[in-house]
């Protein structure tokens, strides 16, 4: 997609099959503005009868019956055009949401986390939905208010182009407010978008943090921020409101009122025996209604701003950065040997691996330790494909990944968190996510594998109990153990564990690593634990230090030749030592 397109163009873009139906909505339109011109030259026929003294009463009953007529084809064919419009922008509405969406799973994950879960709600809910009745009336709407426009002053110049032009006098008037009440519309309308943006994010972390916030007794400094924000938010439009009111006033009620200068005018010309008495009555009358569609495509000079805004942050989304993934493979891993060749990867500016340098063999069991924020995390979700690197490659069975398809990636790799998400249905739907077309006994057989059957079957439902929105109705511990067995269904050949047992207990914890080593047999896993009695069987541990690899060996080579391991090790030894003792006591 190119970013280049006009607002319109990205609007036709986002129509597709549907946009003849803009098309159709135009000409029914103007269609419908021909029908709202007739009854005028109907109405000088009658007004021309009435002042020669014609007293024929049938023949004005069937001059006010054509003119009804027409009003009712006028509302017809504006109905057909309204109707057909409001289809399109419902089909344009969907393929946002539909293209923004799928652009958001493409898009590497620290670029969708950086922009916040409320601004993206915000611009592909609530933005993108404001935009629909702009969409559905402005092309309609502008259309025959247009064509009225035109036909009515050209009917004037046919009457007396003298009188044609006399009844725009108060038009560039009333435009000379309008203009000052345009003035300085960008910083006002950024100023708005900016707030409603900061009010959407803060209301959705004091949400999702108000149990932290209960917690910690941060529920008045919680509270006032998002009461700022709204305050904010709300005075961004009061303040644009007041500085506008007054010249809004001014241009509204100046510009319609043409006849402050028709009727003196007119009367001179009529006194002077210049202007026809017909004439002038269909004059006044005609130019009563100049204006005013006028107005109304005006009305819509602020709604087609807003629409630009939305559409430009929609195209900021869709026209962001991909990952770099080819539709078909191009090269085919031979197995799930990883490697790492001078990996070089930051989050901005900020360089985070510095010429990583790894090699995970095919069907060995890896761990990534180091002091928090060395890089572990880091290396994991590169190697999850969460984001590309910034120079370098990863390899798996000796082929670049990023010359295997997303879809063919996504099947190599099974990645379980510490901050697991699980989905508001239930408990087997969340699991069978790993595997889509496994049947319930293969769901709760990874369940039983995986140590969490008992606890699910304790639940009110069983496995089909709904887990509530993010997993809210179950504790991080069963939240983490759900994700395990979901991940464990997937049976991919390579599995990345990021700290995933960080909120189970002991005991259970017991279980899960037992379940785990019989269920990644012959499987390529990299562990990320800080508890290092958990992983002292490795195959591999990697000490990473400062996005540098430190060492690498196993526990009993590091114990011997890395002292930043050693330091690890013993620390981790005297707090589980001191938690012990203190579990004794009490």
């Amino acid at each position: 997609m190119k970013k280049e397109k006009s607002t319109f163009g990205w609007i036709f873009t986002f129509a597709g099959q549907k946009r003849s139906g803009y098309i159709a909505s135009v000409i029914l339109a103007v269609i419908g503005a021909a029908f709202q011109i007739l009854p005028f030259f109907v109405m000088a026929r009658v007004i021309g009868k009435l002042l020669a003294g014609n007293k024929d009463l049938a023949g004005y009953l069937i001059d006010c019956a054509v003119m009804a007529a027409f009003w009712l084809l006028r509302v017809l064919f504006h109905s057909l055009s309204t109707a057909q419009s409001h289809k399109a922008t419902f089909a344009v509405l969907g393929n946002i949401r539909k293209q923004g969406l799928a652009k958001l799973a493409k898009m590497p994950l620290g670029d969708v986390q950086s922009r916040g879960s409320g601004e993206l709600k915000n611009i592909l809910v609530e933005r993108v939905d404001s935009i629909e009745p702009t969409l559905a009336h402005v092309i309609p709407e502008m259309s025959s208010n247009a064509v009225v426009v035109l036909a009515t002053f050209i009917y004037l110049l046919v009457l007396d182009w003298r009188m044609a032009l006399v009844s725009l006098i108060t038009f560039p008037i009333g435009m000379v407010f309008f203009m000052l009440m345009m003035a300085g519309y960008n910083k006002n309308y950024a100023r708005t978008v900016a707030a409603t943006n900061t009010l959407n994010d803060t209301a959705v972390e004091y949400i999702g943090g108000i149990e932290v916030i209960k917690v910690f007794g941060k529920a008045k400094s919680s509270y006032e921020k998002f009461v700022a924000a709204a305050k904010e938010c709300a005075q961004s439009y009061i303040d644009w409101m007041n500085k506008s009111n007054f010249f809004f006033t001014f241009a509204m009620n100046i510009m319609p009122a043409t006849l402050l200068s028709v009727l003196p005018i007119g009367g001179l010309l009529l006194k002077n025996g210049t202007l026809m008495p017909e004439k002038f009555v269909l004059i006044v009358i005609l130019s009563m209604g100049l204006i005013t569609p006028i107005i109304g495509c005006m009305k819509f000079i602020d709604d087609l701003a807003k629409v630009g805004t939305v559409i430009g942050q929609v195209t900021d989304i869709l026209t962001a950065s991909e990952l770099s993934r080819p539709e078909t493979d191009t090269q085919m891993p031979r197995d799930s040997t990883i490697e790492l060749h001078n990996v070089h990867f930051g989050y901005g500016e900020t360089e985070v691996l510095h010429g990583v340098n790894l090699t995970f063999r095919d069907g060995t069991v890896n761990a990534l330790v180091g002091p928090s924020g060395s890089g572990k995390s880091t290396i994991a979700k590169l190697i999850a494909a969460f984001w590309d690197v910034g120079s370098g490659k990863i390899t798996v069975g000796g082929a670049d990944i990023r010359s295997i398809s997303s879809e063919h990636y996504n099947k190599l790799i099974a990645y379980v968190s510490q901050d697991n998400f699980l989905f508001d249905n239930t408990v087997r739907e969340n699991i069978r996510m790993g595997k889509p077309a496994a049947t319930d006994a293969e769901v709760e057989r990874a369940a039983r594998d995986c140590g969490c059957y008992d606890f699910i079957m304790g639940l009110e439902n069983g496995f089909d109990t709904v887990v509530g929105s993010g997993g809210g109705h179950l504790s991080g511990g069963e939240k983490q153990r759900i994700s395990i067995a979901r991940a464990m269904l997937k049976n991919a050949p390579i599995v990345i564990f990021d700290e995933a047992t960080a909120y189970t207990d002991p005991e259970n914890e017991a279980i899960i690593q037992e379940s785990v080593a019989r269920l990644v047999r012959g499987k390529t896993l990299i562990v990320i634990a800080h508890r290092l009695s958990t992983i002292v069987d490795a195959d591999q541990i990697v000490v990473v230090n400062d996005g540098h690899i430190e060492a690498a060996g196993t526990q009993a080579e590091l114990l011997q030749t890395c002292p930043l391991y050693e330091t690890l090790w013993n620390a981790h030894i005297a707090s589980r030592d001191s938690a012990e003792g203190g579990a004794d006591r009490a």
